[in-house]
């Protein structure tokens, strides 16, 4: 295959230390407030109608919020809190799931009750914040919409949510420009990734499509140039990887065989720019963080502009030839809906990806054409 052929492409007094239990899942003790809540209503109030620390509150999960993420449930209910210290107050133990500690990850059931510690909220009549820009930007990168969702092109440079230093990314824009609408990230891709992103405008829908993923029914194809002549046209890899690794304070995923959660990512060889390095479709069949970076380095071919995974001289190579961002791409997204209605998006190669692949091409014709003579 040519160059020219691809297409698509949120004060009770402290209770003394080793009181409560750290196993998620077993029993309050019978004498614990815990046990015996107030109500049953959810939340307490959580600010004034100014900028203020809030009070310890509690929140019942409801039917609807049934097999949603912990911290998305408490994102949605703090808006404006930034994820960090969302996920903070959840590591510290002050976020509490029937009494227990809990992981951010943790999928709540119908009738879990989750205390809210403290936090600092924005008064409710805030002026919006997210830079009109943004707005602007992620409103024309929209490139499907029904009743159920919206499917995005998603440009490189922009996160699909706030946190890291960030105050917004997509999440945030949308919801800024649709303030009656309760969207939700169906799932994620990285900053530096552009493509198909998909946002439920249901929770129904976000349910439907979280159980889809979690089937592995959801087709997610990327395309992703890699350093080096990728010998094999068409396999897989498949490495567990532990995806909650930190160094220096930034979350990195690595390849283990103890402690590391299955991956399986599926590489297609489209095109090879002689041995300096190879465009490849990369198909997930499972979804983990830096699934396919990481796969790919694993391999001895690395991301090409994968500043955290890839490899500093080829990245230097590619950056002479005008690449300013990571090369991967979320080309096509497809599913089937319960009631059997097909769904596909496709997002073609952004041209500056595409410039580089054009130059690659033209170097190597400079390069026969040299060897010829």
């Amino acid at each position: 295959m040519n160059g020219t052929g691809i297409k698509h492409l949120y004060t009770a007094k402290p209770r003394p230390r080793g009181t409560e239990r750290r196993a998620h899942g077993a029993e309050p003790r019978p004498n614990s407030a815990e046990s015996h809540p107030k109500s049953t209503q959810s939340p307490e109030p959580l600010a004034a109608p100014t900028a203020a620390r809030s009070a310890v509150g509690y929140l019942t999960i409801a039917a609807e919020q049934h097999g949603q993420r912990l911290d998305k449930v408490l994102s949605h209910l703090w808006s404006g809190v930034p994820r960090s210290r969302i996920f903070r107050l959840i590591r510290r133990g002050e976020v509490r799931v029937n009494g227990h500690r809990a992981a951010p990850e943790l999928r709540l059931s119908s009738g879990d009750r989750v205390r809210l510690p403290p936090v600092r909220l924005p008064a409710p009549d805030a002026p919006p914040t997210v830079p009109g820009a943004l707005i602007r930007r992620v409103c024309a990168s929209i490139i499907h919409e029904d009743e159920r969702l919206l499917a995005l092109d998603k440009p490189a440079g922009v996160a699909v949510h706030g946190g890291s230093g960030l105050s917004f990314g997509v999440i945030e824009a949308l919801r800024a420009a649709r303030p009656h609408e309760q969207l939700e990230l169906v799932h994620r891709l990285d900053r530096d990734t552009s493509g198909v992103l998909l946002v439920a405008r249901r929770r129904s829908a976000l349910r439907t499509l979280h159980a889809l993923l979690r089937a592995g029914e959801v087709r997610k194809s990327y395309l992703a140039l890699v350093a080096g002549y990728w010998s094999a046209r068409h396999g897989h890899i498949s490495a567990p990887l532990r995806t909650d690794l930190r160094r220096g304070g930034e979350r990195t995923v690595q390849v283990a065989s103890r402690g590391g959660k299955a991956a399986l990512t599926e590489f297609k060889v489209l095109q090879h720019f002689e041995r300096r390095a190879s465009l490849l479709e990369a198909t997930l069949h499972t979804g983990r963080t830096h699934q396919i970076r990481v796969h790919a380095a694993h391999s001895g071919h690395p991301v090409a502009g994968d500043v955290k995974y890839g490899a500093a001289a080829f990245n230097e190579e590619l950056a002479a030839l005008g690449l300013t961002r990571m090369f991967l791409h979320a080309q096509c997204l497809a599913f089937e809906w319960p009631d059997g209605a097909a769904q596909s998006f496709s997002a073609p190669l952004p041209p500056e990806l595409r410039g580089v692949l054009d130059r690659l091409a033209a170097f190597e014709q400079r390069h026969a054409g040299e060897r010829r003579g």
